[in-house]
């Protein structure tokens, strides 16, 4: 039976900001705290308020404590003070300290926290402030005005059935139009990947470059942790052409975050990103922290790690990006957090003042944040010529404060090389005991739950590479970078091979739509409530 085109309902506001991270909150609660005459609402993807939020999580406190010094009194689950750091390089049986840390890896003053925790607090502070905040509602289009401004968002249909059809309880998603709509989805958004296109907000720009992040936090036998420590390494597991490393941080009530991060401009086919973070476990130092633990929780999602020369243009015609969508996370320093809040809450301090003689992206660029990004610009570019470079010239320029005259540039994040030119070196990978045994046992301490009929949200535009081309040339990557086994190549019954896609994993990191080499994969926003539910991450 023909179905005629939904009958929406509209929801007006002033400001419309979709996403509940920190940028997203601070925004929301910046413009109320500046003009509590504005109506602003919160639209969230994920069932909670927290659900979707992963980060390593040091905070550098002071723009939070601008925005909201009740915070370090709140009553919240994880907030231990930094008390020292360590930076080691592996090798694949021992390690060797760095006798000196750069500046901007000092972390005296900071706080680990848990920011999944921190923006469930913020979420009670917005709504305090008069704040609609709506969890469970996936903004999944961008809306228009005739003259080609972003007039607001439509949220997701709900019950709509796997094969596209209407289910019983179908719901049309609601329209929300806002006079500004503030875009806070993080990394690889969804509508900011369109209107990034649309405004061509990144022609005078570098390629965004990405990172894939996976964390997990464990529980330890007593005696082994020491609150307040932060750990960081380079070196193995990885090979000295392959950027990324670890992170230790040590918390209170015998508990650690521990995680690892590996740059997606990876090039080796072969190459598995989960499996190196095991293996960091089963270096011997790592495997004597953990042994005998549990954890308690896990997850993954990417960075958008180009920093200063990769920050595209940060306003269009009734729209704005903050945060991670505006690329604002300082890599070489490892935090994200304090500058996410800077961006928010410079948009919503120009956006109340009503001046816009100088557009917003002018004004932003002329503030300590991007100053922050651009004096460490080079470091992160300087890993692409290998991990021993890399360290050289991050000691230069930490040394120097980036004052050198040149800019390495940005390229593009996805370089795989094929299967038949690329020798894989022997990465003296070890045979490991620790949990989770696989992908699918780690997606079980990500708490995802995705409705199994509602249409597949990873769209594969040509599903005939996979099974051809895609296998000959590179064996199927997606299969390998894919940290929640999504991507599974099955017999098709004919004596091949065809893609299953099992989008009930999905823990949103956004990799496929990165790092599949033919750039045919789009993720697109599942049901609102869909996905990961962390827990304390």
């Amino acid at each position: 039976m023909p179905q005629g085109p939904a009958q929406r309902d509209v929801m007006e506001y002033d400001v419309a900001v979709v996403g509940a991270g920190p940028a997203g909150l601070a925004t929301a609660i910046r413009l109320k705290q500046r003009k509590p005459e504005l109506r602003v609402c919160i639209l969230e993807k994920g069932s909670t308020i927290g659900a979707h939020t992963l980060s390593g999580a040091v905070l550098e406190p002071g723009p939070l404590d601008a925005l909201l010094p009740e915070w370090r009194t709140a009553q919240l689950p994880i907030r231990v003070p930094v008390t020292r750091d360590e930076f080691r390089i592996l090798g694949t049986s021992g390690s060797t300290r760095v006798p000196w840390i750069p500046s901007y890896l000092h972390n005296q003053g900071n706080f680990i926290v848990s920011l999944g925790a921190l923006v469930a607090w913020m979420g009670t502070q917005a709504e305090a402030l008069g704040v609609d905040v709506f969890a469970g509602f996936a903004a999944a289009l961008p809306l228009f005005d005739d003259d080609g401004s972003v007039a607001g968002v439509q949220i997701g249909d709900m019950g709509v059935q796997h094969d596209g059809a209407r289910g019983p309880n179908y719901t049309p998603g609601p329209e929300v139009r806002a006079r500004l709509t503030v875009i806070a989805e993080g990394c690889r958004g969804s509508l900011a990947k369109v209107l990034l296109q649309k405004y061509r907000l990144d022609a005078a720009c570098d390629p965004q470059v990405y990172a894939l992040g996976m964390k997990e936090l464990w529980q330890l036998p007593p005696g082994r942790v020491q609150p307040g420590l932060v750990q960081h390494s380079v070196g193995w597991p990885l090979d000295s052409k392959t950027y990324g490393g670890s992170f230790v941080y040590h918390l209170n009530d015998d508990r650690a975050y521990v995680g690892y991060v590996t740059g997606l401009d990876y090039r080796d086919p072969r190459f598995f990103p989960f499996e190196a973070f095991q293996q960091f476990k089963h270096h011997p130092e790592m495997h004597g922290f953990l042994r005998g633990g549990e954890i308690l929780s896990a997850g993954a999602r990417t960075i958008s790690a180009g920093g200063f020369q990769s920050m595209p243009k940060l306003e269009m015609p009734g729209a704005v990006l903050v945060g991670d969508s505006a690329g604002t996370l300082n890599v070489p320093k490892i935090k994200g957090i304090h500058q996410a809040l800077r961006c928010a809450m410079a948009a919503a301090d120009y956006f109340a003042e009503n001046d816009t003689s100088i557009g917003f992206d002018a004004v932003w660029r002329r503030t300590e944040a991007v100053a922050e990004l651009r004096e460490v610009r080079n470091i992160k570019p300087g890993f692409k010529r290998g991990l021993w470079l890399g360290l050289l010239n991050a000691g230069v320029e930490s040394v120097l404060h980036g004052t050198t005259p040149w800019t390495l540039r940005n390229r593009a994040t996805y370089p795989l090389e094929k299967l038949a030119e690329y020798d894989s070196p022997n990465r003296h990978w070890k045979n490991r005991d620790l949990p989770p045994r696989d992908r699918l046992s780690s997606v079980f301490f990500s708490v995802t739950a995705h409705d199994e009929i509602q249409p597949a949200h990873l769209k594969v535009r040509d599903k005939n590479i996979c099974a051809t081309t895609c296998a000959l040339e590179y064996g199927n990557p997606c299969t390998r970078f894919c940290p929640a086994s999504v991507y599974e190549m099955v017999d098709d019954g004919q004596g091949g091979k065809k893609l299953q896609i099992n989008a009930a994993n999905c823990v949103h990191c956004k990799a496929c739509d990165i790092k599949d080499p033919y750039q045919i994969i789009d993720w697109v926003t599942p049901e609102g409530g869909s996905g990961p539910n962390y827990q304390l991450l």
